[in-house]
């Protein structure tokens, strides 16, 4: 029987993203990772979402321990774990050395901002090491993210800033998509139609993003003509300050990670 690796402490969307991107990857098989979930509803969910995998009530101790909970539970969540061997928070804005203070000593912590595309191993995640975490463990950790999509690695003074950009960022882009299928609909394209376009469209564009060097700005211009129809629709955008609420949006969530954190 093959011996569990690592336990996912929280079976929410985030949990099983990972749970489910490290599987995929061949990174881990559902036989070694175990989560632990007290919603009795939600683990049969889970074991039904992920076969093979342990779902269970309690965490065990001796083992590489993922922290998915919210973010004020996870000091009395890591207050309860015995000889972890390594923690890994994914909570934000709580920092390493709140859950050193309460782990027992010289256990490696780390913390992960990832974000759900994790579930589709599209992730983008940024990892910081705590004090007592070693080159060894920044590798393990690194191994784990990369299984489900990209990692940086970061300061954890950036990780806020990292936070409001790509942990929340799914979000600002489910809204752009929302809001462009609508505009289609508006427009006189059936809703089916709208949305195919609208959602290749993001999907197409992120593609040329990641397979080349040109920035953003330049592959913009190259679909702007002078007075043309994209010319027109970029005025009103910026006209309407999209590009500043956006700065504005991600500012004001890795304000809101820093106030967790200090909360």
């Amino acid at each position: 029987m093959t011996d569990t690796r690592i336990q996912m402490v929280g079976g929410g969307q985030m949990g099983l993203a990972l749970a489910k991107g490290m599987i995929d990857a061949d990174w881990a098989t559902a036989e070694e990772i175990r989560i632990v979930e007290v919603d009795a509803n939600r683990a049969d969910e889970l074991a039904s979402l992920v076969p093979g995998i342990d779902v269970v009530s309690s965490p065990a101790s001796g083992l590489d321990t993922v922290l998915a909970v919210k973010p004020h539970l996870v000091t009395a969540v890591a207050e309860g774990l015995e000889s972890p061997a390594r923690v890994v928070s994914i909570a934000a804005g709580i920092t390493t050395a709140a859950i050193e203070a309460v782990v027992p000593a010289d256990t490696p912590v780390l913390r992960v901002m990832p974000n759900t595309p994790a579930l589709l191993g599209q992730g983008a995640s940024g990892l910081a090491p705590g004090l007592n975490a070693s080159a060894d463990d920044l590798a393990w950790a690194q191994g784990l993210l990369q299984s489900v999509g990209s990692v940086a690695v970061v300061t954890e003074a950036q990780l806020d800033a990292v936070t409001g950009l790509s942990g929340s960022g799914p979000a600002y882009y489910f809204l752009i998509a929302e809001a462009m299928v609508d505009a289609g609909v508006a427009a006189g394209l059936p809703r089916a139609t709208a949305k195919l376009l609208a959602h290749q469209t993001m999907a197409g564009a992120a593609a040329m993003l990641m397979a080349g060097d040109k920035p953003a700005s330049e592959l913009r211009g190259d679909v702007t003509t002078p007075n043309g129809t994209t010319a027109a629709g970029l005025r009103v955008l910026e006209q309407r300050g999209v590009r500043g609420a956006l700065i504005d949006a991600v500012a004001a969530a890795a304000d809101r990670s820093a106030e967790l954190g200090s909360a």
